[in-house]
């Protein structure tokens, strides 16, 4: 049974810094597209990053971009969400995906921000930030 667990979230003061983990026991997990999106209290689901299975690439959400980087390392099986200059507006739900459904071209990444197409999920871990 596939296994994806989120870790890192907390409290912590605007300006300040998180790391957010992801484990998935999907195989083999260079084949996977990862993703992180974010849920925050009476709002959508909404998608943060995604990184490639091979070369690495990232993709971010506007929101996000500059403040957040996405990374992983197929030998742990892990993807990473490294969070920066916090804001209160980032206080959500954070999620981990994992899919690979996705083409297998440059043009993955037009599709990273669907939901849809991820096929795990974790529980998600809860980031607060306070003013």
């Amino acid at each position: 049974q596939v296994q994806v667990v989120e870790s890192g979230g907390g409290l912590v003061q605007a300006g300040g810094s998180l790391r957010l983990s992801c484990a998935a026991s999907v195989r083999p997990f260079s084949n996977y597209i990862m993703g992180w999106f974010r849920r925050a209290p009476g709002k959508e689901r909404e998608f943060v990053a995604a990184i490639a299975s091979i070369g690495a690439g990232t993709y971010h959400a506007d929101s996000v971009k500059g403040r957040f980087t996405i990374s992983r390392d197929n030998a742990k099986n892990t993807v990473y969400l490294q969070m920066n200059s916090l804001k209160p507006e980032d206080t959500a739900a954070y999620y981990c995906a994992a899919g690979q459904r996705f083409p297998r071209d440059g043009t993955w990444y037009a599709r990273s921000s669907m939901s849809s197409m991820y096929d795990y999920w974790g529980q998600g871990t809860q980031v607060t930030v306070s003013s």
